[in-house]
Protein backbone atom coordinates (compact mmCIF):
# COMPACT_ATOMS: atom_id res chain seq x y z
CA UNK A 1 0.00 0.00 0.00
CA UNK A 2 1.61 3.32 -1.39
CA UNK A 3 2.10 6.32 1.66
CA UNK A 4 -0.66 8.47 1.64
CA UNK A 5 1.90 11.71 2.08
CA UNK A 6 4.13 10.46 -0.64
CA UNK A 7 3.80 12.65 -3.75
CA UNK A 8 2.20 11.83 -6.77
CA UNK A 9 2.05 11.62 -10.04
CA UNK A 10 -0.79 12.44 -11.95
CA UNK A 11 -1.16 11.66 -15.53
CA UNK A 12 -3.72 13.76 -17.86
CA UNK A 13 -4.33 12.54 -21.42
CA UNK A 14 -6.74 12.17 -24.15
CA UNK A 15 -6.81 13.26 -27.96
CA UNK A 16 -6.15 16.96 -28.73
CA UNK A 17 -8.79 19.30 -28.40
CA UNK A 18 -10.60 17.64 -25.31
CA UNK A 19 -9.68 19.93 -22.64
CA UNK A 20 -7.15 18.21 -20.88
CA UNK A 21 -5.20 21.58 -20.30
CA UNK A 22 -8.28 23.01 -18.11
CA UNK A 23 -8.61 19.99 -16.60
CA UNK A 24 -4.55 19.94 -15.16
CA UNK A 25 -4.85 23.29 -13.82
CA UNK A 26 -8.59 22.67 -11.97
CA UNK A 27 -6.55 19.48 -10.67
CA UNK A 28 -3.71 21.57 -9.47
CA UNK A 29 -5.89 23.84 -7.74
CA UNK A 30 -8.50 21.19 -5.64
CA UNK A 31 -4.51 19.45 -5.11
CA UNK A 32 -3.81 22.58 -3.31
CA UNK A 33 -7.17 23.23 -1.64
CA UNK A 34 -6.40 20.21 0.16
CA UNK A 35 -2.88 21.07 1.10
CA UNK A 36 -0.99 19.46 -2.00
CA UNK A 37 1.19 21.66 -3.55
CA UNK A 38 1.24 20.31 -7.48
CA UNK A 39 3.37 21.57 -10.61
CA UNK A 40 2.50 20.71 -14.52
CA UNK A 41 4.52 19.51 -16.53
CA UNK A 42 4.30 19.50 -20.67
CA UNK A 43 4.09 16.24 -22.31
CA UNK A 44 3.12 17.62 -25.85
CA UNK A 45 5.95 17.27 -28.09
CA UNK A 46 5.27 20.42 -29.82
CA UNK A 47 4.54 22.61 -27.10
CA UNK A 48 8.59 22.05 -26.05
CA UNK A 49 9.26 24.59 -28.77
CA UNK A 50 9.96 28.26 -28.03
CA UNK A 51 7.48 30.27 -30.33
CA UNK A 52 5.00 27.54 -31.51
CA UNK A 53 2.05 28.96 -29.83
CA UNK A 54 -0.87 29.29 -31.47
CA UNK A 55 -0.63 26.14 -33.65
CA UNK A 56 0.38 24.08 -30.39
CA UNK A 57 -2.74 25.77 -28.87
CA UNK A 58 0.10 26.25 -25.64
CA UNK A 59 -1.26 28.12 -22.67
CA UNK A 60 -0.13 31.65 -22.12
CA UNK A 61 2.00 32.14 -19.18
CA UNK A 62 -0.97 34.43 -17.85
CA UNK A 63 -3.15 32.38 -17.98
CA UNK A 64 -1.44 29.38 -15.89
CA UNK A 65 -3.47 30.63 -12.33
CA UNK A 66 0.09 31.22 -10.92
CA UNK A 67 1.25 27.44 -11.09
CA UNK A 68 4.01 26.59 -12.06
CA UNK A 69 4.62 25.10 -15.88
CA UNK A 70 7.74 22.82 -16.63
CA UNK A 71 8.92 21.85 -20.51
CA UNK A 72 7.19 24.68 -22.38
CA UNK A 73 9.18 26.86 -24.32
CA UNK A 74 12.29 24.80 -24.07
CA UNK A 75 13.74 23.99 -27.69
CA UNK A 76 14.72 26.03 -30.61
CA UNK A 77 12.37 25.20 -33.45
CA UNK A 78 15.77 23.87 -35.47
CA UNK A 79 15.94 21.59 -32.63
CA UNK A 80 14.84 17.97 -32.86
CA UNK A 81 12.60 17.07 -30.50
CA UNK A 82 13.46 13.10 -29.49
CA UNK A 83 11.34 11.11 -26.84
CA UNK A 84 14.86 9.39 -25.84
CA UNK A 85 16.01 12.87 -25.22
CA UNK A 86 12.55 13.97 -23.29
CA UNK A 87 12.30 10.86 -21.03
CA UNK A 88 14.95 11.84 -18.85
CA UNK A 89 14.20 15.38 -18.94
CA UNK A 90 10.78 15.23 -17.98
CA UNK A 91 11.85 12.56 -15.28
CA UNK A 92 14.30 14.79 -13.76
CA UNK A 93 11.58 17.36 -13.33
CA UNK A 94 9.37 15.03 -11.72
CA UNK A 95 12.23 14.47 -9.47
CA UNK A 96 12.80 17.59 -8.93
CA UNK A 97 8.63 18.61 -8.13
CA UNK A 98 8.40 15.61 -5.74
CA UNK A 99 11.97 16.47 -3.76
CA UNK A 100 9.69 19.88 -2.93
CA UNK A 101 6.55 18.19 -1.65
CA UNK A 102 4.95 18.54 -3.95
CA UNK A 103 2.75 16.17 -6.93
CA UNK A 104 3.59 16.32 -10.18
CA UNK A 105 0.37 16.55 -13.19
CA UNK A 106 2.05 15.22 -16.41
CA UNK A 107 -0.28 16.13 -18.93
CA UNK A 108 -0.19 15.99 -22.71
CA UNK A 109 -1.26 14.00 -25.93
CA UNK A 110 2.56 12.72 -27.84
CA UNK A 111 1.62 9.16 -26.71
CA UNK A 112 4.92 7.85 -26.86
CA UNK A 113 6.29 10.77 -24.73
CA UNK A 114 3.93 9.77 -22.38
CA UNK A 115 4.82 6.93 -22.14
CA UNK A 116 8.16 7.12 -21.70
CA UNK A 117 7.90 8.61 -18.61
CA UNK A 118 4.87 6.66 -17.16
CA UNK A 119 6.43 3.17 -18.04
CA UNK A 120 9.42 1.42 -17.80
CA UNK A 121 10.93 2.55 -21.08
CA UNK A 122 14.33 1.85 -22.43
CA UNK A 123 15.37 2.93 -25.88
CA UNK A 124 17.19 1.77 -28.28
CA UNK A 125 20.89 3.60 -29.09
CA UNK A 126 21.10 6.12 -31.96
CA UNK A 127 23.58 6.77 -34.82
CA UNK A 128 23.71 10.51 -35.54
CA UNK A 129 25.68 9.67 -39.33
CA UNK A 130 23.05 7.07 -39.94
CA UNK A 131 19.93 8.69 -39.06
CA UNK A 132 21.50 11.77 -41.04
CA UNK A 133 21.69 9.56 -44.34
CA UNK A 134 18.20 7.88 -43.68
CA UNK A 135 16.61 11.92 -43.36
CA UNK A 136 18.39 12.94 -46.30
CA UNK A 137 16.34 9.59 -48.04
CA UNK A 138 13.59 11.13 -46.45
CA UNK A 139 13.56 14.41 -48.55
CA UNK A 140 14.57 12.51 -51.11
CA UNK A 141 12.36 9.74 -51.27
CA UNK A 142 9.16 10.15 -49.35
CA UNK A 143 8.04 8.75 -46.51
CA UNK A 144 6.57 5.92 -48.74
CA UNK A 145 9.50 4.46 -49.66
CA UNK A 146 10.54 4.24 -46.10
CA UNK A 147 7.89 2.98 -44.86
CA UNK A 148 7.79 0.45 -47.66
CA UNK A 149 11.79 -0.65 -46.20
CA UNK A 150 10.44 -0.65 -42.98
CA UNK A 151 7.49 -3.14 -43.98
CA UNK A 152 9.78 -5.66 -45.82
CA UNK A 153 12.15 -5.45 -42.61
CA UNK A 154 9.85 -5.60 -39.39
CA UNK A 155 6.39 -5.64 -40.46
CA UNK A 156 4.96 -5.48 -36.98
CA UNK A 157 6.34 -2.52 -36.18
CA UNK A 158 5.23 -1.11 -39.67
CA UNK A 159 1.74 -1.68 -38.66
CA UNK A 160 1.80 0.39 -35.76
CA UNK A 161 3.46 3.67 -37.65
CA UNK A 162 1.58 5.52 -39.23
CA UNK A 163 2.46 5.57 -42.92
CA UNK A 164 2.89 9.59 -43.07
CA UNK A 165 5.45 9.81 -40.30
CA UNK A 166 8.77 10.04 -41.69
CA UNK A 167 10.25 11.12 -38.25
CA UNK A 168 8.73 7.94 -36.99
CA UNK A 169 10.22 5.74 -39.61
CA UNK A 170 13.41 7.40 -39.99
CA UNK A 171 13.93 6.38 -36.13
CA UNK A 172 12.73 2.75 -36.71
CA UNK A 173 14.69 1.99 -39.39
CA UNK A 174 17.75 3.60 -37.54
CA UNK A 175 17.26 1.48 -34.54
CA UNK A 176 16.92 -2.11 -36.79
CA UNK A 177 20.26 -0.89 -39.24
CA UNK A 178 21.98 -0.84 -35.69
CA UNK A 179 20.95 -4.66 -35.41
CA UNK A 180 18.79 -3.67 -32.06
CA UNK A 181 14.66 -4.59 -31.63
CA UNK A 182 12.52 -1.50 -31.99
CA UNK A 183 10.04 -1.22 -29.26
CA UNK A 184 6.94 -1.81 -32.05
CA UNK A 185 5.83 2.37 -31.22
CA UNK A 186 3.53 0.78 -29.03
CA UNK A 187 3.49 -0.06 -24.93
CA UNK A 188 5.78 -2.96 -23.85
CA UNK A 189 3.55 -6.03 -23.41
CA UNK A 190 3.56 -5.59 -20.00
CA UNK A 191 4.23 -1.94 -18.95
CA UNK A 192 5.79 -1.20 -15.30
CA UNK A 193 4.95 2.18 -14.17
CA UNK A 194 7.85 4.16 -13.54
CA UNK A 195 6.44 5.80 -10.31
CA UNK A 196 4.46 4.99 -7.56
CA UNK A 197 1.87 6.09 -6.88
CA UNK A 198 0.75 6.93 -10.16
CA UNK A 199 -2.84 8.41 -11.21
CA UNK A 200 -3.77 8.51 -14.57
CA UNK A 201 -6.90 10.38 -15.69
CA UNK A 202 -8.02 10.16 -19.49
CA UNK A 203 -10.47 12.72 -21.29
CA UNK A 204 -12.66 11.78 -23.55
CA UNK A 205 -15.51 13.85 -25.84
CA UNK A 206 -17.87 11.68 -28.15
CA UNK A 207 -16.13 11.25 -31.83
CA UNK A 208 -18.89 13.49 -33.12
CA UNK A 209 -18.17 16.60 -31.08
CA UNK A 210 -14.76 16.38 -30.72
CA UNK A 211 -14.55 16.23 -35.10
CA UNK A 212 -16.64 19.68 -34.67
CA UNK A 213 -13.91 20.82 -31.93
CA UNK A 214 -10.81 20.13 -34.08
CA UNK A 215 -12.12 21.56 -37.61
CA UNK A 216 -13.76 24.54 -35.04
CA UNK A 217 -10.02 24.86 -33.71
CA UNK A 218 -8.10 24.92 -36.53
CA UNK A 219 -10.43 27.62 -38.04
CA UNK A 220 -9.33 29.70 -35.09
CA UNK A 221 -5.77 29.17 -35.71
CA UNK A 222 -5.79 30.74 -38.66
CA UNK A 223 -8.05 33.70 -37.36
CA UNK A 224 -5.68 34.07 -34.64
CA UNK A 225 -2.49 34.71 -36.85
CA UNK A 226 -0.80 31.33 -37.64
CA UNK A 227 0.34 32.04 -40.73
CA UNK A 228 1.86 35.05 -39.41
CA UNK A 229 3.45 33.04 -36.47
CA UNK A 230 5.05 30.57 -39.12
CA UNK A 231 6.30 33.30 -41.03
CA UNK A 232 8.50 34.51 -37.61
CA UNK A 233 9.63 31.12 -37.07
CA UNK A 234 11.19 30.63 -40.38
CA UNK A 235 13.15 33.49 -39.78
CA UNK A 236 14.39 32.03 -37.14
CA UNK A 237 14.99 29.05 -38.28
CA UNK A 238 12.24 26.71 -38.33
CA UNK A 239 13.15 25.16 -41.83
CA UNK A 240 16.45 24.21 -40.37
CA UNK A 241 15.43 21.52 -38.06
CA UNK A 242 13.23 18.28 -39.19
CA UNK A 243 10.47 17.97 -36.03
CA UNK A 244 9.08 21.27 -35.62
CA UNK A 245 8.51 21.97 -39.79
CA UNK A 246 6.78 18.85 -40.10
CA UNK A 247 4.03 19.57 -37.31
CA UNK A 248 0.54 19.47 -38.42
CA UNK A 249 -0.46 23.58 -38.97
CA UNK A 250 2.85 24.29 -39.29
CA UNK A 251 3.59 22.27 -42.59
CA UNK A 252 0.67 23.86 -44.16
CA UNK A 253 0.92 27.14 -42.81
CA UNK A 254 4.94 27.16 -44.75
CA UNK A 255 3.06 25.66 -48.15
CA UNK A 256 0.65 28.78 -47.67
CA UNK A 257 3.29 31.39 -47.43
CA UNK A 258 5.15 29.40 -50.50
CA UNK A 259 2.16 29.79 -52.49
CA UNK A 260 1.45 25.74 -53.25
CA UNK A 261 -1.68 26.14 -51.11
CA UNK A 262 -4.22 27.90 -51.14
CA UNK A 263 -5.49 29.10 -47.13
CA UNK A 264 -8.89 27.12 -47.56
CA UNK A 265 -6.71 23.82 -48.82
CA UNK A 266 -4.02 24.24 -46.01
CA UNK A 267 -7.20 24.87 -43.94
CA UNK A 268 -8.73 21.59 -45.17
CA UNK A 269 -5.35 19.35 -44.88
CA UNK A 270 -4.87 20.60 -41.53
CA UNK A 271 -8.11 19.23 -40.28
CA UNK A 272 -7.89 16.31 -41.71
CA UNK A 273 -4.49 15.86 -40.33
CA UNK A 274 -5.45 16.98 -37.35
CA UNK A 275 -8.37 14.29 -36.85
CA UNK A 276 -6.35 11.25 -37.93
CA UNK A 277 -4.01 12.23 -35.41
CA UNK A 278 -6.72 12.40 -32.39
CA UNK A 279 -7.92 9.17 -33.67
CA UNK A 280 -4.55 7.66 -33.13
CA UNK A 281 -4.57 9.25 -29.84
CA UNK A 282 -7.56 7.67 -28.80
CA UNK A 283 -6.40 4.58 -29.77
CA UNK A 284 -2.83 4.69 -27.67
CA UNK A 285 -4.35 6.23 -24.42
CA UNK A 286 -7.20 3.90 -24.67
CA UNK A 287 -4.50 0.82 -24.18
CA UNK A 288 -3.38 2.35 -20.69
CA UNK A 289 -4.85 0.22 -17.73
CA UNK A 290 -6.34 1.63 -14.52
CA UNK A 291 -7.30 5.19 -16.31
CA UNK A 292 -10.08 6.77 -15.16
CA UNK A 293 -12.40 8.31 -18.09
CA UNK A 294 -13.82 11.30 -17.59
CA UNK A 295 -15.60 14.28 -19.76
CA UNK A 296 -14.03 18.00 -20.66
CA UNK A 297 -14.78 19.98 -17.24
CA UNK A 298 -14.76 16.75 -15.27
CA UNK A 299 -14.99 17.77 -11.33
CA UNK A 300 -10.98 17.49 -10.55
CA UNK A 301 -12.35 18.47 -6.61
CA UNK A 302 -14.02 14.72 -7.09
CA UNK A 303 -11.15 13.44 -8.40
CA UNK A 304 -8.52 14.59 -6.40
CA UNK A 305 -10.35 12.91 -3.50
CA UNK A 306 -11.25 10.17 -5.12
CA UNK A 307 -8.18 8.78 -6.51
CA UNK A 308 -5.78 10.57 -4.08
Amino acid sequence: MSDPAAPRLWVVVGATGTGKTALSLDLAEALGARGRAAEVVNADAMQLYRGMDIGTAKLPESERRGIPHHLFDVLEPSDDAAVAWYQPAARAVIGEIHARGADAILVGGSGLYVSSVVYDFRFPPRDAALRAALEADLDREGPGALYARLRDLDPVTAGRVDPRNGRRIVRALEVLAQGEATHGAALPDDPVLWHRPTRLIGVQVPREELVTRLDARVQAMWREGLVAEVAALRAAGLEDGVTARRAIGYAQALAQLDGELSEADAIAQTQALTRRYARRQVSWFRRYADTTWVAPGADAAALADSLG
